[in-house]
C-alpha cells in the first residue's frame, strides 16, 4: 500500500516508517523538518505544518492509509499552540482523508486523555476508564478533543482507530531517556511519593507493532473501527524499578531520593504561576499534572487489543532493556 505517516521523523514515527518499508509498503512522511534517516530507508518526505490544510491535503494525495502520529507533545506551552497542532491538525488530516477517499486512519493518541488527578487505574480498558475532566495539561486536553473527533469520524467510508501507547522507550529515544539520564547525572531526579506506584510502559517495537496490527485489521465495520485502545508491554512495574532499570541500561546512576506528593504539587503550581511572569519559554521542572502522573498507579489491560486486532507484545521488558543497553553503548562509543 501507499501509507502516509505524519511525524515520521520522530521516535515512534521512524519506527513506523522502518516497519512499513520492511513490509514492502510505499511510505511518505509528512514532517516539519527533514530527516536523513528517512532518506536512507527510502521514505519520501513532504515538509509542511499540520495546521496548514492545503499542505496536509497535498501530502495525503494518493495514500491508501494514514498513520496520524504527529502531535505537539510536552508538559508546557500555550493552549493555543497545542490546539493548533493537535486539534486543528487532526481536523485537517480527517478532511484530507475525506477529500481523497482514504479508507483507513490509525491515530496515535495518549493514555493522558483519561487522566483524573490521582485516581489510580489498575487493569483498565478504554471501555471502563472514562475520559478525564478539567485536564490541567494542554497536551492531554487537546489530545482528548482530537481522539474524540477521530473516533466520531468512523463510518462506512472511513475506518478510524485510536491507540494510546503508554510511555514509549527503547533504542532511538531522544526524549524520555535522555532527560532521565541528564537529571540523574545532575542529581536532580526525584520520585514523587515513594516510587512504589505501578505503571505501564511500552517498548518501541511493540508500540509500532500495535499500529501495524491495527492497520491490518482496520476496515469499515471491523471490530476495532471507531474504538480506542490502551497499548503497553502489559508488564506493570513500580515506577522506581522501571526508571532505575532504564538508567542502568544507559549507564546512569540510580535514583533513590523522593519528594512528597504534596510538595511536588505545590512546586508545580508555583512553576505554573512563575514561568509566564518570568516569560520563560523552557519547560518547568514540575507541573501539577506531572506531579499527579508521577505519583499515581496507571496500568492497563491489553485483552481488548488482542481480541480485536491481534496485538500481543513481542518484546518483553527484560529483552528491551538488553537492546537499549547495547544501543546506548554503541551511541556512547561513537561520541567518545
Amino acid at each position: 500500500m501507499k501509507v502516509l505517516v505524519t511525524g515520521g521523523g520522530g521516535f515512534l514515527g521512524q519506527a513506523l516508517c522502518r516497519g512499513l518499508v520492511a513490509q514492502g509498503h510505499e511510505v511518505t512522511s509528512f514532517n516539519r523538518g527533514h530527516y536523513p534517516q528517512l532518506d536512507a530507508i527510502g521514505v519520501r518526505q513532504v515538509r509542511g505544518d499540520l495546521a496548514d490544510a492545503a499542505a496536509v491535503r497535498g501530502a495525503l494525495a494518493g495514500a491508501d492509509a494514514v498513520f496520524h502520529n504527529a502531535a505537539k507533545a510536552g508538559a508546557w506551552g500555550s493552549y493555543d499552540s497545542y490546539h493548533l497542532a493537535n486539534v486543528v491538525g487532526t481536523r485537517n488530516v480527517l478532511a484530507a482523508c475525506r477529500a481523497h477517499g482514504i479508507a483507513r486512519l490509525v491515530y496515535t493518541s495518549s493514555p493522558s486523555v483519561t487522566h483524573r488527578a490521582t485516581h489510580p487505574v489498575e487493569g483498565g480498558t478504554a471501555d471502563t476508564v472514562p475520559y478525564g475532566e478539567n485536564l490541567k495539561a494542554p497536551y492531554a486536553a487537546t489530545k482528548r478533543i482530537a481522539e474524540e473527533e477521530v473516533l466520531a469520524a468512523n463510518d462506512a467510508t472511513l475506518a478510524t482507530i485510536a491507540l494510546r501507547p503508554r510511555l514509549i522507550w527503547g533504542p532511538g529515544d531522544n526524549q524520555l531517556l535522555p532527560r532521565l539520564v541528564e537529571r540523574a547525572h545532575a542529581g536532580r531526579l526525584r520520585f514523587v511519593g515513594d516510587g512504589s506506584n505501578r505503571i505501564d510502559t511500552t517498548f518501541i517495537d511493540n508500540a509500532a507493532q500495535a499500529h501495524f496490527d491495527a492497520l491490518a485489521h482496520l476496515a469499515p465495520g471491523a471490530a476495532c473501527a471507531g474504538r480506542a485502545y490502551f497499548i503497553s508491554n502489559g508488564e506493570p512495574m513500580a515506577v522506581r524499578d522501571i526508571v532505575n532499570a532504564l538508567l542502568e541500561a544507559a549507564g546512569a546512576p540510580r535514583v533513590e531520593k523522593t519528594i512528597p506528593f504534596r510538595v511536588a504539587y505545590a512546586v508545580g503550581a508555583a512553576c505554573e504561576t512563575l514561568w509566564p511572569l518570568l516569560r520563560r519559554s523552557d519547560e518547568p521542572p514540575m507541573t501539577r499534572f506531572l506531579a499527579e502522573q508521577l505519583a499515581t498507579t496507571h496500568w492497563y489491560d491489553m485483552a481488548p487489543a488482542t481480541r480485536d486486532f491481534g496485538y500481543v507484545p513481542r518484546v518483553p521488558i527484560h529483552e528491551g532493556l538488553i537492546r537499549l543497553k547495547a544501543s546506548w553503548e554503541g551511541v556512547s562509543a561513537l561520541t567518545r
